[in-house]
């Protein structure tokens, strides 16, 4: 078995306006579709863990200072399309499983039922030192 990060980030895919705006019966449909794939990646052993992230708004940025204490600042500050919303992490046999459990994702419906085709980011977990070396 070999694990994934399964990255969603704010980019509503084919979808001009946030879930804030949605009417609650899409906000509903979507949510259910994402609930039903993860009940699904639960029965089939596959789902390790799945969070999502407050807003941008209560990010902290941390940097090391070699001389002084740490630095800290508001942020990030990346377009809001790239800011990270959340995360699925997911234990399956193959890399072509994961990018099956991610289109899933993407196809979840937004405002009408249309699958909003949201861009999901699959990067596999390092397993040995040998990945470090991978580039």
């Amino acid at each position: 078995m070999t694990k994934f990060l399964l990255l969603m980030n704010h980019d509503g895919g084919t979808s001009t306006t946030t879930m804030h705006e949605w009417s609650e019966a899409d906000r509903e449909a979507h949510l259910a579709h994402l609930t039903a794939t993860l009940d699904k990646l639960r029965e089939n052993g596959e789902l390790v863990d799945v969070q999502g992230l407050t807003w941008p708004k209560h990010a902290k940025v941390v940097r090391a200072a070699s001389v002084t204490a740490p630095v800290v600042t508001d942020g990030p500050y990346a377009e809001s399309k790239e800011i990270l919303a959340g995360y699925t992490l997911i234990d399956v046999e193959s890399e072509e499983r994961a990018l099956e459990i991610a289109a899933e994702q993407s196809s979840a419906p937004g405002p009408g039922g249309v699958p909003i085709e949201q861009p999901i980011e699959v990067r596999r977990l390092m397993e040995s030192d040998a990945d470090f070396w991978d580039i």
